[in-house]
């Protein structure tokens, strides 16, 4: 299991409905940045991409709503690798504010050929450094 990533957020009008609550799939949008954030962090500038061959694509997600976030309201957003195969990866996320939990979920993310996007064989260097 690697180390919780966080991310920092702040829910701007555009994530908002009419009555300035986060629509939920933006909470997805979250998450989807944060993971991206924890990979760069982890030093993959491109974490679609893997070298000419490889992409990560979501699988599946399973997601929990517990609270909602409002405008204005100063998210923290949180990545970290909890199991990998040989051809995937799966990543638990939270959305918190203030330390109250508001959702959580598990993104499973496979590795694909890029031509075919049939499953391939995570690279060794990403397992070593998300898992090691």
């Amino acid at each position: 299991m690697s180390a919780e990533f966080q991310l920092p957020i702040r829910v701007y009008i555009e994530d908002t409905d009419a009555q300035g609550i986060v629509y939920y799939v933006n909470y997805l949008k979250y998450m989807e940045r944060a993971r991206s954030e924890w990979l760069r962090d982890l030093g993959f500038e491109n974490p679609a991409f893997w070298g000419e061959h490889q992409i990560f694509v979501v699988h599946s997600l399973s997601i929990k709503y517990r609270k909602s976030a409002r405008i204005y309201d100063d998210l923290l957003v949180t990545a970290e690798g909890v199991e990998h195969g040989r051809a995937y990866f799966v990543a638990k996320q939270r959305v918190l504010r203030g330390g109250e939990l508001l959702c959580e979920g598990e993104v499973k993310v496979a590795c694909a050929d890029r031509r075919t996007m049939k499953p391939v064989a995570m690279p060794v260097e990403f397992i070593n450094k998300v898992f090691g």
